[in-house]
């Protein structure tokens, strides 16, 4: 019930649906009270158009990447290196055959680097599926999939893949790290989620060490297209504010 709770919030949570309400709100009152509907539509196209540039965009992508910071230590070999989902485009895996990503892929790629230069002796891919149709595709099998077509062996890829938001990689992943015994652990994630990933792990009595990958935010300098509106920059904004509303989420439940 709470997995699907959260996915009606993110619809919630998106300028885009806040324009597209303020629009339907002016419809509905144009007869009554017109000048009320007009300032509705005019708020609605503001919205929209604010969060549709890059000064947007890169404030709020600085905002939620804050705090993200990395502990890696390349001179130690991990036990694990864990691998969270969020990266795999499954309807395009379902139509190409193939691993298909989306712009997460640095998470499958670092830990791909860890295995390969030796870093880290295994790799625990801690990612399910929201898909509820029988035989969907498994986010944490892809991964899979993809290290062994790298070269990786499979007894060092271990699989985790019931979980289906960061609460769960944080649960499944201390299960199959109690029952291994690993110690020394390096976490992966985009630098947006990685506070809370972290701090969900912490929760669950594990301490890794983190390596922070997809980094969004950049400096301030200006640029004309600034203020040209950009379906992607709607995007980003509205995933950062997901994910700060799911950090005080999991605060307020204790998660984090």
């Amino acid at each position: 019930m709470f997995v699907f709770l959260s996915k009606l919030l993110d619809l919630l949570l998106a300028p885009l649906s806040w324009a597209l309400l303020l629009g339907l709100g002016g419809l509905l009152l144009r007869r009554g009270r017109a000048r009320l509907a007009a300032w509705m539509q005019v708020l609605g196209l503001l919205v929209l158009y604010a969060f549709s540039t890059e000064p947007m965009a890169n404030l709020l992508q600085r905002q939620v990447e804050r705090g993200a910071v990395s502990t890696y230590r390349p001179d130690v070999t991990y036990d694990a290196v864990i691998v969270l989902g969020g990266a795999v485009d499954a309807d395009a895996t379902e139509r190409s055959g193939l691993p298909e990503y989306n712009p997460a892929v640095e998470r499958i790629l670092r830990g791909f680097e860890l295995l390969r230069d030796g870093h880290a002796r295994q790799a625990l891919l801690s990612a399910g599926t929201l898909d509820t149709r029988p035989g969907a595709l498994v986010e944490a099998d892809v991964l899979a999939r993809q290290l062994r077509l790298w070269g990786i062996p499979p007894e060092r890829i271990v699989l985790e893949g019931q979980s289906r938001n960061t609460r769960e990689n944080a649960v499944e992943s201390e299960r199959i790290i109690r029952e291994k015994g690993w110690k020394r652990l390096v976490l992966i994630t985009s630098a947006a989620h990685m506070p809370r990933a972290l701090g969900t792990f912490e929760a669950v009595g594990l301490k890794p060490d983190t390596l922070v990958v997809d980094v969004r935010a950049h400096d301030w300098h200006v640029r004309a297209a600034w203020w040209q509106p950009r379906a992607s920059n709607l995007s980003a904004g509205t995933d950062a504010l997901r994910e700060l509303f799911g950090r005080f989420v999991y605060r307020m439940r204790g998660w984090a």
